[in-house]
């Protein structure tokens, strides 16, 4: 088990470490749960890869551990750079910060292009909590 590890907030859980699962893509990492997903996955050992909207070094200095990947989730293109070679995807967007109007339309189609992308990567898992 990695270092870090004793700083982990649920260190009790039943399940085990896979060192065969590839890379775990977190979408939504800057966000309340993504920002404390990251640091229990980067702990566990596995590798993980963020994704965010806009670059910034605070990325690098929040996670040194984990790969950045700049994509938006409404450009499929995007998506489908950052999902290159993962196996699980964490999806943890919304777009409740856009307003009541048009939060419907554009968290369905963020959701879809992510969905596709994942497909054609051929990703085998997504956890997805959206708002």
């Amino acid at each position: 088990m990695v270092e870090e590890s004793k700083a982990l907030v649920c260190g009790e859980l039943p399940t085990r470490f896979q060192p065969a699962m590839g890379t775990v893509l977190v979408a939504g990492a800057t966000g309340y749960i993504g920002g404390r997903l990251v640091p229990e996955l980067i702990g566990r050992g596995y590798r993980v890869r963020v994704m965010v909207r806009a670059e910034s070094p605070e990325h690098a200095e929040r996670w040194p551990e984990a790969e950045v990947a700049v994509a938006d989730a409404l450009i499929e293109e995007e998506v489908l750079a950052a999902l290159e070679g993962v196996d699980t995807a964490y999806y943890l967007i919304h777009s409740m910060l856009i307003g009541l109007h048009r939060f419907e339309d554009t968290d369905i189609r963020a959701a879809r292009n992510f969905r596709t992308a994942a497909e054609a990567r051929g990703v085998k898992r997504i956890i997805y909590l959206g708002g």
